[in-house]
């Protein structure tokens, strides 16, 4: 009997080219839409990205193209609630956080795959640039995609073994422009649809807009300082603001660059060129891809943001569950609420949450 897999179905050419692969492959595959998002749900914006309707209608129409069945299964209730509401509670709390990882961790890859298993499906899969695979030890692995400028692995390490052992990503090995050589040979309607760029509920990556709107939030002005504590300024709100950023912070006569953001006293701290960078940092939340949490210290890579090339570092497990990293290379805007991930080689060990 054909096992059976349900494709996340985004209505873009990857998760398109993914399910075609499957189907190739043998595979009796269904095509869903998890209907995350409607802009009516913050005040009627206009938006082509993947919670648009027209994404879900891209999608039926592949599946129609591809002679499978389609469904749009509804997770509003939790997107709003794991998705929406901590992005905007981390930014108004000072925090810059990673919508797209909270959605993998608690849509795509757990209530989407319960779902599924449920309904007696064997697995979900995604348009992913990422590899899984089975160790001979038995346990899975995470690897980075073979397509390095598009691999996604570092949204991807909240994986658990179990959810591993369910999930097919069949793009790892390819790379972007073979995935729309591929869909243009399968006669698909989104062969050369543009990548979406920007966080899929947010209009114009304008994140400060989009917190006003939805939560009815007004940001209140306050003092910006240098690093001797010295009022130099007045900010717009805190989160107009990210650690590392240079524009829109003012004029000071020399390049200056936000270094701390403080939620509890309404305040951003300057530093000048050099200061934005650390040598350490602390995780927190962290997720072990293997399920082990280490027992000593070892040496990994490691990225502090999603496009940031892997340095070096020590990582040092510590007794409350959080993990230090110490990097040999000072590494630039280590950012409160972004992820920090994990590497051996191309394999994700796992990552967690920047203190």
């Amino acid at each position: 009997m054909k096992k059976k897999v349900v494709v996340g179905m985004s209505g873009g050419v990857d998760s398109s080219v993914a399910a075609a692969l499957l189907k190739e492959q043998g595979y009796h595959v269904i095509g869903a839409t998890m209907r995350l998002w409607t802009y009516s749900d913050s005040c009627n914006m206009k938006h082509e990205g993947c919670c648009a309707e027209s994404a879900v209608e891209d999608a039926r129409r592949v599946c129609d193209k591809l002679g499978i069945d389609f469904y749009v299964m509804n997770f509003k209730d939790m997107f709003k609630d794991k998705v929406v509401d901590y992005f905007v509670d981390e930014y108004i709390h000072g925090r810059t956080p990673n919508p797209c990882i909270a959605c993998n961790k608690y849509l795509k890859f757990d209530a989407l795959l319960k779902k599924a298993l449920a309904m007696g499906i064997d697995y979900v899969a995604t348009g992913h640039y990422a590899k899984i695979e089975k160790g001979e030890d038995g346990k899975y692995i995470l690897r980075a995609s073979e397509a390095v400028k598009k691999d996604q692995s570092y949204v991807l390490y909240n994986f658990t073994q179990e959810q591993l052992a369910h999930t097919l990503m069949p793009l790892g090995g390819y790379n972007k422009d073979w995935v729309r050589q591929k869909a243009e040979e399968l006669g698909l309607g989104v062969a050369h649809k543009p990548d979406s760029q920007e966080i899929c509920f947010v209009e114009d990556d304008d994140y400060a807009k989009f917190i006003t709107d939805y939560s009815g939030y007004k940001p209140k002005e306050g003092d910006i300082l240098d690093v001797n504590g010295n009022v130099i300024g007045k900010h717009r709100g805190l989160i107009y603001y990210t650690i590392g950023q240079r524009k829109g912070i003012g004029a000071y006569g020399r390049p200056m660059f936000v270094m701390k953001i403080d939620a509890e006293n309404n305040t951003i701290t300057l530093g000048e060129k050099g200061m934005e960078f650390s040598n350490e940092l602390t995780a927190y939340d962290v997720n072990f891809v293997s399920g082990e949490f280490p027992k000593e210290n070892m040496l990994i890579t490691a990225k502090v943001r999603y496009q940031a090339p892997p340095a070096a570092a020590m990582l040092c497990p510590q007794k409350d569950g959080t993990v230090k990293l110490m990097f040999p290379e000072p590494q630039r805007a280590v950012t409160p609420g972004q992820a920090v991930v994990f590497y051996d080689g191309d394999i994700v060990l796992g990552g967690g949450t920047v203190l």
